[in-house]
């Protein structure tokens, strides 16, 4: 009797999740539940969805039925979540947690999540050999001398997860039941030769060989092809590997802003509230508190907010540039300000469109300027507090709290008296206060990639 309830609910949860397909330009979360509390009664794929859910209230037992109309808002608000976190919504439960409903386990979605990011990262590896392949076979036809190949992801391949989820699941939109982590594989397998393209460019080279019996030099010009792989990014994905219709890209676009919500990921890190504004220039100022003299640099200085970061600004996004600017400038002995490197991020590929920056942004950072860089978790503390202590400084990605409404990079700059000493990006009031350990531990990335949510530099 209960798996066929389970089943039951599953094919409720389905009908409810087809319905909430349909709402293409609604999934934002504030119109969804606006819509969504006017009930049934308002008709449309708002009612429809909330009917099938409504109905589903007979297989949750006595009690969940009283509470079903609070239950309904948080439920349909999932289902306006790309499915594969649920590795779509064929099952009411999953096998990492069977004695949870899927849509309440976190353990089971973080299970997907993983697998996602783990499948992700093993098919843009192929992608790579792909390209390598495709540059080998290009110079094998060409009559270069020799060949090198530059390859920016060399360390981890960069990708923004939450769109890659998110444009898959639009495509489904009319073929929901079929989502699946291993469809979703599939599917890039076959287009792999669409995630990297690359650059040729030739360079002459003059060569010098040494006659080893003689000892008489003889110098020759050779031709020599530079390949430079190119990620192709999600936008050209959404074109040429998922196909998306103009309201597909749409509801991708919103699918990718909810998923980020949900999971707290820090992805978008951007300032809400900026819509142009800047603060006037706070001129040359450093923070000679602590064991290493920081050059404080914040993005909303009207020097650098209105200032390009890809398409975007670096008031609205460049809270990355901003941090590793600081970072760069106070232990390298080049002084490189938000531009500059707001400017190496984006020819780097390490700017993501409307998100901020890619989290690979600062190890790659860290390394170009010859920066020792290892990651840290927040299950480290006392490294964190001993690294400090050494005057090194660590960037953090932070989650919703009290730096940020969605993600945001800070700076941790010293310790004392056992709190943190921090040169936030977007803020020089938060920047002179000090935080106990816990606030930046607790809120910090769950779902930081490139070894964050911590990266302990110098």
């Amino acid at each position: 009797m209960k798996d066929q309830n389970q089943n039951s609910f599953g094919e409720d949860l389905a009908t409810g999740f087809s319905a909430s397909h349909t709402l293409w330009g609604a999934v934002k979360t504030g119109k969804l539940f606006s819509q969504a509390a006017k009930g049934t009664a308002a008709g449309g794929p708002y009612g429809a969805a909330l009917g099938a859910l409504w109905e589903s209230r007979k297989h949750l037992g006595a009690a969940a039925a009283v509470l079903s109309f609070f239950l309904i808002l948080p439920v349909l608000f999932l289902l306006l979540l790309p499915g594969l976190v649920f590795n779509g919504l064929g099952n009411s439960v999953s096998p990492a947690d069977p004695e949870h409903p899927l849509l309440n386990s976190e353990l089971a979605i973080m299970e997907n999540c993983n697998e996602i990011s783990f499948t992700l990262n093993t098919i843009l590896t192929e992608g790579l050999e792909n390209v390598t392949s495709r540059i080998e076979t290009d110079f094998a036809a060409s009559s270069g001398d020799g060949m090198e190949i530059l390859n920016p992801y060399e360390e981890s391949p960069i990708y923004n997860a939450n769109l890659f989820i998110a444009q898959y699941c639009a495509a489904k939109a009319e073929d929901f039941r079929s989502i699946s982590i291993s469809n979703m594989a599939d599917i890039l397998r076959q287009n792999k030769h669409h995630l990297y393209s690359f650059q040729r460019r030739e360079e002459l080279r003059e060569i010098t060989e040494t006659d080893p019996e003689t000892g008489e030099e003889t110098s020759t010009t050779e031709t020599w092809l530079i390949y430079t792989i190119v990620y192709n990014g999600e936008a050209y994905f959404a074109d040429q590997v998922f196909s998306l219709t103009d309201e597909q890209k749409e509801l991708a676009g919103n699918y990718a802003e909810n998923l980020s919500l949900f999971l707290g990921d820090g992805l978008l890190q951007s300032l809400d509230s900026w819509t142009g504004n800047s603060i006037p220039s706070l001129g040359n100022v450093q923070f000679s508190d602590g064991v290493t003299e920081v050059i404080y640099y914040n993005q909303m200085d009207e020097r650098y907010a209105g200032k390009p970061y890809g398409t975007d600004h670096i008031g609205s996004s460049g809270c990355g540039p901003t941090a590793m600017a600081m970072v760069v400038s106070s232990l390298s002995g080049t002084i490189v300000d938000p531009v500059e490197m707001s400017q190496w991020s984006y020819e780097n590929g390490y700017w993501c469109k409307g998100n901020g920056s890619y989290h690979a942004l600062i190890p790659a950072a860290a390394k170009h300027w010859n920066l020792p860089v290892s990651g840290c978790t927040s299950s480290e503390p006392q490294r964190i507090l001993d690294a400090l202590s050494e005057g090194k400084l660590i960037v953090a990605i932070m989650a919703k709290g009290h730096f940020t409404k969605s993600g945001h990079f800070i700076v941790l700059r010293g310790v004392e008296n056992g709190k943190i000493k921090v040169a936030d990006p977007g803020s020089y009031n938060r920047s002179g206060q000090l935080w106990d350990l816990s606030i930046i531990l607790n809120e910090a990335s769950r779902r930081a990639g490139a070894g964050g949510p911590f990266w302990i530099i110098g």
